[in-house]
């Protein structure tokens, strides 16, 4: 329709802001979302909603691109800060995170589902009211064995040899994002989930 307004998508990465995060395991969201922003040639650096924020437009769409500011444990309240604000409802919001149930360099794509022990996800579903928002999981490996704490290794860092894995993960993670705007969650998953080519 003639000046039918632009449909609109919200893209939260989820991480610790402070220089200690940066590379944790915790991050990858942050770094994924960085990957997207740089693609896209847009600066997430504008504070507001709890949250360090940019827009970008993407094949007729806008594109808000987010990263919480409010600590992982509570990333749900930027996400419903930004979608009330924006009129964004929950299956355009897509959020990318860390997941310990996959190998470093593994993505999982997802249209739905429980928070799944992650306490960012547990937040936004709390805030949301809904489970039924799209996610790109990117794999940050399991505890080493079942007695390690699991705030200690989700704040790790990462081996050389995991980091390398991690990183094309990182850019294939942003174009799933992309792919899910633009075709689908089942398209996206059928794409990328799995390991790096």
């Amino acid at each position: 329709m003639f000046g039918a307004q632009r449909e609109t998508w919200l893209i939260a990465g989820l991480g610790n802001p402070g220089a200690e995060y940066e590379k944790s395991r915790h991050n990858c969201g942050f770094r994924a979302l960085d990957c997207l922003a740089k693609d896209l040639g847009c600066k997430v650096d504008k504070l507001k909603f709890q949250g360090l924020y940019g827009q970008a437009d993407y094949r007729g769409r806008r594109l808000l691109l987010l990263k919480p500011q409010t600590y992982m444990n509570l990333s749900g309240r930027a996400v419903l800060a930004m979608s009330a604000y924006y009129q964004v409802p929950p299956e355009r919001i897509i959020v990318l995170f860390d997941d310990i149930s996959l190998e470093p360099g593994r993505l999982r794509v997802r249209a739905e589902g429980s928070a799944g022990g992650h306490n960012g996800i547990k937040s936004i579903i709390a805030e949301l009211g809904s489970q039924s928002f799209p996610r790109v999981k990117i794999g940050v490996g399991a505890k080493p064995h079942p007695d390690y704490d699991l705030a200690d290794w989700v704040l790790s860092r990462f081996s050389a040899g995991e980091e390398k894995r991690l990183l094309p993960a990182l850019e294939r993670a942003a174009e799933a994002a992309l792919c899910v705007v633009t075709e689908g969650v089942p398209e996206a998953a059928n794409r990328f989930n799995g390991p790096a080519e």
